[in-house]
């Protein structure tokens, strides 16, 4: 029998802003799916970083059906218990003192940008409102943060953009000292950048971000929408660094799949600057978002789950690495716990799309970053069979890519 909607539906109705693959998922159960023929497929993608305990894991299924026969919305006029339960356990595992909640990782950094830009201007007047970022970040999709991000096809053909955002590139040392000053409200940064390949930041740079930052009484704003909540093997990528943001901003992993975005911050940032009527959100703290979010957080917490986050994904890059050498498709392999990027070689140039619809037909699924780097993302709590066969699924991609 027919489906009742299949791939060509979304030509026929979808604004056209992205391109999926032909397949059509229907169930997904740990770290495999399931498409409409009933083909299975390893996910080593995770909805690029989100689904951090797989597809349909009990105790997020528990925490959604339970709440959903109690609460779903109330509006900011008033509170509730899951988003303040979860804002507790936040505050306790963190450098942070307040919470804000919206509803994905771009809203998250709309309001540490927006903060961070009230908070210097209150204090010193409307000349300080410059946002240091670097070439190659991604910190959204709305215009301010689609602006700070570094990478201008994004931002292009839209008007001009927000004044007072200078992007240099990453590590130049000379170049920040240059353009950090009296004016700059704030430097934004990933610990490990996504987009760009899974770039891990040198410790001695974020450590200068924060001398000064502290010096001109700037924001240093850390994106770990994407390297926060386990995926690094530690419950937030600063914790590995020794610097400590002022504000820090997450989504993707704390959902699990159920969109829910967080900031983070301090007392002294947040107090007196987001004060009632700045800064909002209908959805920010909805019950619903916020019991799936508190249980998967309970979960990503444990200690034992963050070290085999970190047993994994060294097991999954020495794989990696001697498919490269074997193959000649990877120069290289960058690992920040289960979050890896295969730089691919002179050979495969521009192929990563080409990988991912490869290893798509053998399989596996994985995500891109640009045209030179295969991700992968996989669920934090993936087994060790699960993995192995996603990566036995993998070499043969690479096999299969080597001999055209």
């Amino acid at each position: 029998m027919k489906p009742a909607v299949e791939r060509a539906d979304f030509d026929r109705y979808m604004v056209p802003v992205f391109s999926p693959l032909e397949m059509i998922f229907v169930r997904g159960e740990g770290s495999r799916l399931w498409d409409q023929q009933g083909r299975d497929y390893i996910d080593f993608g995770a909805g690029v970083a989100v689904t951090s305990l797989g597809h349909a894991h009990p105790v997020m299924v528990k925490a959604l059906t339970e709440q959903a026969a109690k609460l779903w919305h109330v509006s900011n006029y008033y509170t509730n218990e899951p988003a303040l339960s979860l804002a507790k356990k936040l505050c306790e595992a963190t450098f942070a003192e307040r919470i804000f909640y919206c509803n994905s990782g771009a809203e998250a950094n709309e309001a540490a940008l927006k903060l961070a830009r009230k908070c210097a201007v209150d204090k010193y007047g409307p000349e300080k409102i410059d946002i240091i970022a670097f070439n190659g970040s991604f910190h959204g999709r709305t215009f301010f943060t689609v602006s700070v991000g570094g990478q201008a096809k994004y931002s292009s053909g839209m008007g001009p953009n927000p004044a007072g955002i200078v992007h240099i590139d990453l590590h130049d040392v000379e170049a920040l000292r240059r353009v950090v000053g009296k004016n700059t409200c704030a430097i934004i940064v990933e610990p490990v950048v996504g987009e760009s390949g899974v770039v891990p930041v040198q410790p001695e740079f974020l450590k200068l971000l924060r001398e000064l930052a502290t010096e001109f009484d700037a924001s240093l704003i850390f994106d770990e929408v994407q390297s926060g909540n386990g995926r690094t093997g530690a419950l937030y990528a600063y914790m590995n660094t020794g610097v400590v943001p002022d504000i820090l901003t997450t989504a993707k992993g704390i959902g699990g799949g159920f969109p829910i975005g967080v900031m983070l911050t301090t007392a002294a940032v947040a107090d007196k600057h987001f004060t009632p009527g700045v800064h909002g959100s209908t959805f920010g703290g909805n019950p619903l978002a916020c019991a799936v979010a508190e249980a998967v957080f309970d979960v990503i917490s444990a200690p034992d789950v963050l070290a085999g986050v970190k047993r994994k994904a060294a097991h999954a890059a020495e794989r990696l690495r001697a498919m490269g050498a074997q193959y000649g498709c990877f120069s290289e392999v960058r690992e920040s716990g289960l979050w890896l990027g295969c730089e691919l070689t002179p050979k495969f140039s521009g192929q990563a799309g080409a990988f991912m619809a490869a290893a798509a037909s053998n399989g596996v699924l994985h995500i891109v970053a640009g045209p030179n780097v295969v991700r992968l993302a996989t669920s934090l709590i993936i087994s060790d069979a699960e993995l192995d066969e996603g990566l036995d699924r993998l070499e043969k991609t690479c096999a299969q890519m080597a001999a055209l």
